[in-house]
């Protein structure tokens, strides 16, 4: 039982009405002040509450009532149940998710099922909250809504926090490393390359060949943009004087008969 009474102004108001103890002794039992308890019995405090006996209600024998009437410095104490009372432990279940949030766990699982694999779904249903048949038909995509499930970080949504999470998935790691070792599967194990190894690699890269610059003169610079872009000029034939010569008696009959005329 309990230190201090059920009702304890209502037990002070009994105490002050029926009993010769002091106001101090009252307040030690009913764990109250000593001046709330005078105020009590001025009628300032507790007005209209009804005043509880402790002995028919358990909680003071009649030896400690007694006892504390006789002695002004004798402090009563509490008289110790008949009744044990097992004292009732929460159940550890799925974690109560908000009703604005419960839209949101089918995205929370369909992430957890894809980046943390190793999770087992009675970790899952702590984190967000849900039921099994539920992870198992998103995982089987039998789900009702799975066309619009998109796979989100719970943590993003507020349906877990990163500690927990966090705790969780290591939780799942070591476990799964501990059934692999059983088995006698060997995890790989990651190193760094050597430093020789890494710079031979560099050494091997070619460099791009540097592009070489066009000194370029200060009129260039000027001509080209007031002037605009010069025409490519054509290419003139070479003179043969024999060509030249039968062209010049081919047109001397035609002018002959020109003269004529």
């Amino acid at each position: 039982m309990s230190n201090a009474p059920l009702m304890p102004k209502a037990t002070a108001v009994w105490l002050i009405d029926n009993t010769a103890l002091t106001f101090q002794q009252i307040a030690d039992f009913c764990r109250l002040h000593e001046l709330e308890v005078k105020g009590i019995a001025d009628g300032d405090v507790a007005q209209g509450i009804k005043g509880m006996d402790p002995v028919s209600a358990g909680e003071l024998t009649r030896d400690e009532l007694e006892k504390g009437q006789a002695d002004a410095s004798y402090r009563m104490k509490m008289a110790e149940s008949r009744v044990q009372v097992p004292l009732s432990r929460a159940k550890k279940g799925p974690r109560y998710t908000p009703v604005s949030r419960r839209q949101d766990r089918p995205d929370a699982i369909a992430w957890l099922l894809r980046f943390h694999p190793e999770l087992p779904d009675s970790q899952i249903m702590k984190l967000v909250g849900t039921t099994k048949p539920t992870i198992q038909a998103i995982r089987d995509r039998t789900h009702w809504n799975s066309s619009n499930i998109k796979p989100v970080d719970p943590v993003t949504l507020a349906l877990c926090t990163q500690l927990d999470l966090d705790f969780a998935v290591q939780k799942a790691a070591a476990k799964a490393a501990k059934l692999r070792k059983a088995a006698g599967v060997e995890e790989p194990v990651e190193t760094l390359m050597p430093a020789s190894e890494s710079l031979a690699d560099e050494a091997t890269i070619a460099e791009p060949e540097p592009v070489p610059e066009v000194a370029l003169r200060d009129e260039d610079a000027f001509k080209s943009f007031d002037s605009p872009p010069a025409e490519p000029e054509e290419e003139e034939e070479a003179v043969d004087a024999d060509s030249v010569f039968a062209k010049l008696k081919d047109l001397k009959p035609a002018l002959e008969d020109d003269d004529k005329e």
